[in-house]
């Protein structure tokens, strides 16, 4: 979107690539696996720091973690979790790496059970996009009680940094929810 006279939710303001992943992705419904991983990967990682640092090392990430392809990232090795520890581009949390191929095995887990992870994340919000329709960013939640839900029944599967928020900021990128802000320009798109 190149008119700056545009209104957006607030959060985004502080640069352009905030801008353009608000306009082109956050909120947007998802509903294939490949993307949700990747979404749900780069969520565990933002766990207890600003989104905005997690976009910047985005590609890094993608890099580093092969695509986000959760077959590859499910039968990593010590030796690529050690390399994946000295890369300075991605987020080097040694918990969280490891959290990244725990999290593929269950994902994987998800899949075998339910034929997709999308039929399975989907079905908690009926496999439509809850619209919250807020006003302003104050009227936007942190967790929901369906994010609760979410969270405790992931980490009962042996998923690893799937609090409530980091669920519900999942759901808001994934566009499970919609909290554009009332007079943000996506809702005439």
């Amino acid at each position: 979107m190149k008119n700056e006279n545009i209104i957006r939710c607030g959060w985004c303001s502080s640069s352009d690539l905030y801008k353009k992943y608000h306009d082109e992705e956050w909120g947007t419904p998802v509903y294939d696996d490949p993307t949700l991983f990747e979404f749900l990967i780069l969520e565990t990682f933002q766990a207890g720091l600003s989104w905005i640092t997690i976009l910047n090392k985005r590609e890094n990430f993608k890099t580093a973690f092969d695509n986000f392809d959760y077959k590859k990232i499910a039968n990593y090795p010590e030796d690529k979790i050690e390399e994946l520890l000295q890369n300075t581009g991605i987020v080097r949390n040694k918990l969280k790496i490891r959290s990244a191929v725990t999290n593929a095995q269950a994902f994987m887990k998800i899949q075998d059970e339910f034929g997709t992870f999308s039929d399975y994340i989907w079905k908690f919000t009926d496999g439509k996009p809850i619209d919250n329709n807020p006003k302003s960013l104050k009227d936007v939640p942190a967790t929901t009680p369906i994010s609760d839900a979410i969270s405790k029944d992931l980490k009962k599967r042996g998923f690893k940094f799937v609090g409530s928020t980091v669920i519900y900021a999942h759901m808001q990128a994934t566009g499970m929810v919609n909290d554009h802000i009332e007079n943000c320009w996506t809702r005439t798109k």
